[in-house]
């Protein structure tokens, strides 16, 4: 099965393209996000949570990768969004928890699909270098802020511990993939069943002269 997501903006198009099929021979061949290591980031999430994932990016003048990395968090979370509907009726759990490591470096996400979009990024004790590869973890973040958005989850991502930057940026996007890995499962007992207790989410808005 695949999923995709286009969103096109006067600074960006972006396309993103989820395959729940068999595993792509080279999963990152199609991670062209035009930010190696946020190419590199999305392979760790592609590789815990065990879907395959392709994404381009169109720019407009400005290159500005505040703008590439929001506006494929929100494409990519429009995408998920769209999976976790659909796979609703056949069981799917809508809700995950991971930790994830490398080396001295540890992060946890927990994840639920309740049309609620809210995210909280936390790294108490943890120093975040500024910059990573030639790439600022503000922006990094912001790809997080986009997801919520598009997905209309709850994330909650906290960096236990770290030293390195690679090294915690690389534990954090793990523990994303593996989070969203628990909540695409499907159990039978499942079906028709929302993470929340609040159920589907039906809203109407009406004009009246």
């Amino acid at each position: 099965m695949q999923v995709i997501s286009e969103r096109k903006t006067a600074e960006s198009e972006i396309i993103v393209k989820l395959d729940f099929g068999p595993r792509y021979a080279d999963p990152k061949a199609g991670l062209k996000t035009t930010m190696p290591f946020l190419n590199h980031m999305l392979e760790h999430v592609i590789w815990r949570g065990e879907f395959n994932l392709e994404v381009s990016v169109e720019l407009s003048d400005f290159h500005l990768f505040h703008v590439i990395c929001e506006d494929i968090g929100m494409t990519l979370g429009r995408a998920v969004n769209e999976y976790v509907k659909l796979k609703r009726e056949e069981g799917l759990a809508g809700y995950g928890f991971a930790l994830a490591t490398i080396d001295e470096a540890l992060a946890r996400s927990v994840i639920s699909f309740e049309s609620r979009a809210y995210l909280n990024f936390s790294h108490p004790g943890v120093a975040i270098p500024a910059q990573t590869e030639n790439t600022n973890s503000e922006d990094l973040q912001t790809f997080f802020e986009g997801f919520v958005q598009g997905a209309s989850c709850t994330l909650h991502l906290d960096v236990l511990k770290g030293e390195n930057g690679h090294h915690i940026w690389e534990a954090a996007f793990r523990s994303f993939g593996e989070a969203l890995f628990r909540a695409f499962s499907l159990r039978k007992w499942r079906r028709e069943i929302t993470a929340g207790v609040a159920g589907p989410i039906e809203e109407h808005t009406y004009f009246k002269d």
